[in-house]
């Protein structure tokens, strides 16, 4: 999850490294941005490295490199949104985020109140009103620097992010959960899952809980979300008696400001994030798409 500066080359060695520690201060907030733009943490590095690549050169005729890459990493995050929607649009089943584990290496470039839901809510908004949304009410970026950003005026960026803000009213951060708490209901829940525990899985779940299973044609996962408590225990009950092995806990950790845990299913490393509600588990986000584990803590042998 480093992306370090590659490929320097300035003119003199003086500037190569003021230029090179000037990207640098950028680059926490760069992936930071790149990352809520495209849900992958591969592809948030991907971009910073392509501002780097296009800074590069044109740092002599940059006065504020903080808006220049800004602009740069923007750009190229829509471009990237582009060609994902299109291929999403044949990916099987549900897509998710990549899980972004909140552990001390990423701690000091994930600094916001977006949660793991909300990432997921942001798909319904188009490329122009995600980036309106995140560069003014996440990053506190002027309307008139976003404007030059998505060559838009600053009266149809304050719509675009005011049309996206409504689309995702009811996913904004609902709660705030300690480690602590955070582990107890990781752990609770999956040992009520593992034993297809009916009694302690109603007292968990709301009545409108939703499982969403991201296999990505890789792995066997559910091909629609299933929704209502009634059949998301049956599913659970299904699963558990299904097993070849026994299911194994391997951690729990917070992801984007969720519960969660990483765990073995027959063998086959799984994330699991929790979204709640008045006390209540509302959604239940499992990630099986080996593709998007790359940059979780896996046990020898399974990376």
């Amino acid at each position: 999850m480093n992306c370090s500066v590659r490929g320097a080359g300035y003119k003199g060695s003086a500037t190569r490294d003021q230029r090179a520690a000037q990207f640098e201060s950028e680059q926490k907030r760069l992936l930071r941005l790149a990352y809520r733009m495209l849900g992958s943490v591969t592809e948030a590095e991907d971009a910073v490295q392509d501002a780097w690549l296009r800074w590069h050169g044109k740092e002599d005729e940059v006065d504020n490199a903080a808006a220049y890459l800004t602009r740069v990493v923007t750009r190229v995050c829509l471009d990237r949104l582009k060609s994902a929607q299109r291929r999403r649009e044949i990916y099987v089943g549900p897509w998710l985020p990549e899980p972004l584990v909140c552990e001390v290496e990423v701690d000091h470039w994930i600094e916001d109140d977006i949660t793991y839901s909300l990432m997921l809510a942001m798909e319904r908004l188009s490329p122009l009103e995600r980036a309106a949304f995140l560069l003014h009410d996440v990053f506190d970026i002027p309307l008139s620097e976003i404007a030059l950003t998505l060559e838009r005026e600053p009266a149809a960026v304050r719509k675009l992010a005011s049309r996206a803000r409504r689309n995702i009213k009811e996913e904004r951060k609902r709660y705030s959960i300690d480690a602590e708490g955070a582990d107890r209901m990781a752990r609770a829940f999956f040992i009520a899952a593992r034993d297809g525990d009916t009694a302690q899985l109603s007292a968990m779940l709301a009545e409108d809980v939703e499982i969403h299973t991201d296999g990505g044609g890789r792995i066997f996962a559910l091909r629609n979300i299933v929704r209502g408590i009634e059949r998301v225990i049956r599913l659970l009950q299904h699963a558990n008696r299904k097993h070849v092995a026994y299911p194994t806990l391997l951690h729990t950790m917070i992801v984007d400001g969720l519960p969660g845990y990483l765990s073995l299913d027959d063998g086959i490393p799984q994330a699991t994030i929790l979204d709640s509600r008045d006390g209540k588990i509302v959604g239940i986000y499992i990630v099986k798409n080996p593709d998007k584990l790359t940059h979780m803590q896996l046990p020898a042998g399974l990376d």
